[in-house]
């Protein structure tokens, strides 16, 4: 990898070099890399681009990488992942997308999720998006996540658009059977012109199956963010949608939460604030000797942490 690949395999996914484990390392649209273990099988498709991983049951304290990088202009890249996470194992999934391009043409990856979480696994979804690069051409994703929880399963997924992604559409389907659990933390800043999406849709299917879905963003410039979320409630279950965002400038951000309940004994809950960052928490650090800029960049930091 050159200088630009590896600063874009670190933004993604924290790595300077190919990690130890399981992992698949994606290219400009081809296996650069991958490695399975005795617990973890990474098998390419053969009918169409993208892998299988099959994690054994009973498989604890073990982590998968496939991060995709992209540094060619003009390049559309698409994969179909599947995971099957089998019973009672419990490990750590990092994915996530770079892509540089300085070109003047458009750059594009889209990547198909789909999990099987077994019964009483447990994992962890680590995914970073990031763009860069000087040139005209954008830069654009548009992750798809589906998830089947089976009884007792847990999911916990942490999403983030960082930096650099000119348009994304960003969307997660999931089914949740009895007493299965899923946590999604999602982080998303944009600026200049560009336009951020994000759809969740869960159907609590089983009971005292739960779902909490909260989305921090930041809204800059020009860009546009839309927050939607339909929570649907088929039993005795929980759920919980939150949508906090800062708006900047002449940014514009409309968030959509949705509930329906079809069980007397569902019980759900959304939450949306949209505003700007409070003027005493600027004068409290300016104070401190931080210019007003310096001020509103610690403020996001915090609130994207």
């Amino acid at each position: 990898m050159d200088l630009i690949e590896q600063n874009l395999l670190r933004e993604v996914a924290d790595l300077d070099g190919l990690p130890t484990g399981a992992y698949n390392l994606r290219e400009n649209g081809k296996t650069a890399a991958r490695n399975s273990t005795a617990n973890i099988e990474i098998i390419p498709k053969t009918d169409k681009p993208g892998i299988d991983i099959r994690i054994h049951p009973g498989t604890r304290h073990e982590s998968v990488h496939i991060p995709v990088i992209l540094s060619e202009s003009g390049l559309k890249d698409l994969v179909y992942n599947d995971f099957y996470i089998g019973e009672g194992s419990d490990v750590v999934i990092i994915a996530g997308c770079g892509i540089s391009n300085c070109g003047n043409a458009d750059s594009e990856h889209d990547g198909i999720h789909t999990f099987y979480v077994a019964k009483n696994a447990k994992v962890r979804y680590i995914e970073k998006h990031y763009g860069e690069g000087e040139g005209r051409g954008k830069r654009l994703m548009n992750p798809t996540t589906i998830v089947h929880l089976e009884e007792g399963a847990v999911m916990e997924m942490e999403t983030a658009q960082i930096a650099g992604v000119d348009d994304t559409l960003r969307i997660t389907e999931a089914t949740l059977a009895e007493n299965a659990t899923l946590e999604i933390k999602e982080k998303i800043l944009t600026t200049g012109d560009q336009h951020a999406e994000s759809k969740f849709t869960a159907d609590l299917n089983g009971e005292n199956s739960s779902c909490n879905i909260i989305s921090h963003a930041v809204a800059r410039d020009e860009s546009r963010q839309h927050f939607s979320s339909v929570l649907n409630g088929k039993a005795a279950c929980a759920g919980h949608t939150e949508c906090d965002s800062i708006i900047m400038d002449h940014a514009v951000v409309l968030a959509s939460p949705q509930l329906c309940a079809s069980c007397q004994d569902a019980n759900l809950i959304h939450e949306a604030a949209i505003g700007k960052i409070a003027g005493e928490q600027l004068i409290k650090l300016m104070t401190l000797g931080l210019t007003e800029k310096e001020a509103e960049e610690q403020v996001i930091a915090g609130f994207l942490r």
